[in-house]
């Protein structure tokens, strides 16, 4: 009542003192001196964690974490900027002379905007593709490119890894864009070296990729993809989110092309090579309370079948490791089916508190990962509480995880 009496106040005022007094304010307004507060170019914090682990052969291990994450955005030139990322994780079991340091280069490039509509970049990008959350069949980067995992959460898996050298260009316009890259091979192996660059996990094979949007609809705009590596079948990727009502988003991502089997490749065995399908889909829902939850569905043709699965680790034991080993290496999954679930709820009865939570079941052998977290946040700082648990059978995909459970608090300071 008193905001609607003030205005009502302030109408009649300005009625009263007409012409001249407009006169005197535009002539302040344009006097005053304009306040524009300028992002910063650089962003970095440093995070420290403790945790414990139990062991599924029993007993304990300990560790802690000390990590520092630095973000460089300036602009050089006019139509110029360098961007920068990097990530130095420290990393202690047991001892303290036990230290494990791990140099993580995600980004180092430079962009040019030689148009509007045209944009130029050089260096290492991390190049991120998928609408899907658990598991992104058109994120085609992904092989090779994370050297040391901090979180299960999908988003930490995505930002906290390297990019690939390569040069691409953007093209946009009114209802879409074009991109176009290439990544050139430049090493032959991965150099595990703390502070190495590791140009030869992520740029060991020749590779090419055109992505193209367009505007079908306000809520429709599909992507295709059309990627391509060295001594391997092009492979088409689809991308689609849509806006079912207020609260419910569905998406589709797709990728398919003909490819040999994952088994076969890890094993470097006999070529299998037949037309394979990958497939996320999904939904999310968000409520007025700021709760999100997701379910997916996750496909990999690829993979292997629940009775190939099952028998590998009876009939090679040696094959089973190698097959796993790979499998983490390239980020994808072991098995044909998976379900996913992520929920986040943010601002939880209080304001800057938000809980997290998310499953992996494994549809071949039933296992399953579980994690939650409690977040906290401050203006300069995050306090973070994280629990895991790997089940399932001695030899599933979850099940035969070291780590059985795991607990870990978490301080982020930002600067």
């Amino acid at each position: 009542m008193k905001r609607i009496l003030a205005i009502g106040l302030l109408t009649a005022a300005g009625t009263v003192l007409a012409a001249d007094a407009d006169e005197d304010a535009l002539r302040l307004a344009d006097e005053a001196p304009a306040v524009v507060e300028r992002a910063r170019d650089w962003q970095w914090f440093v995070e420290g964690a403790v945790g414990q682990s139990a062991l599924r052969s029993g007993g304990t291990v300990d560790s802690q974490r000390l990590s520092i994450d630095m973000q460089l955005d300036k602009a050089l030139a006019p139509g110029w900027r360098a961007v920068f990322a990097d990530r130095l994780d420290l990393n202690w079991q047991d001892q303290p002379t036990r230290q494990n340091g791990i140099n993580t280069l995600k980004e180092a490039y430079v962009s040019w905007q030689a148009r509007d509509d045209q944009l130029f970049d050089f260096g290492r990008i991390n190049a991120r593709y998928g609408v899907a959350t658990g598991y992104n069949p058109t994120d085609y980067f992904r092989a090779g490119a994370t050297r040391f995992v901090v979180s299960a959460d999908p988003a930490s898996l995505k930002k906290n890894r390297m990019g690939s050298v390569m040069l691409r260009t953007q093209s946009l316009w009114e209802s879409g864009s074009l991109t176009a890259l290439y990544s050139p091979k430049l090493a032959t192996r991965p150099n595990e070296a703390s502070l190495n660059p590791d140009i030869g996990a992520t740029n060991n094979q020749h590779r090419w990729l055109i992505a193209a949007s367009h505007k079908l609809a306000d809520n429709i705009e599909p992507q295709w993809l059309l990627y391509d590596e060295e001594h391997k079948a092009p492979q088409l990727g689809f991308n689609l989110a849509m806006l079912v009502n207020d609260a419910t988003v569905s998406y589709l991502e797709w990728s398919g092309g003909r490819s040999r089997s994952l088994l076969s490749q890890a094993l470097s065995g006999a070529d299998d090579s037949a037309f394979r399908h990958r497939l996320a889909t999904g939904l999310t829902y968000t409520t007025s309370n700021k709760l999100s939850l997701t379910l997916e569905y996750q496909y990999n043709g690829a993979g292997l079948n629940k009775a190939q699965w099952n028998a590998l680790p009876r009939t090679s034991p040696l094959a089973y490791l190698r097959y796993r080993q790979a499998l983490q290496d390239w980020q994808d999954m072991p098995t044909r089916q998976a379900v996913f679930f992520y929920g986040a709820w943010q601002d939880v009865m209080i304001s800057h508190f938000d809980l997290n939570a998310m499953l992996r079941f494994n549809v071949a052998d039933h296992s399953r990962l579980s994690w939650l977290e409690a977040r906290y946040r401050w203006d300069r700082a995050e306090a973070a509480l994280q629990w895991q648990m790997n089940s399932g059978e001695r030899a599933s995909e979850f099940g035969a995880v070291p780590q059985q459970r795991a607990v870990q608090a978490v301080l982020r300071y930002f600067f």
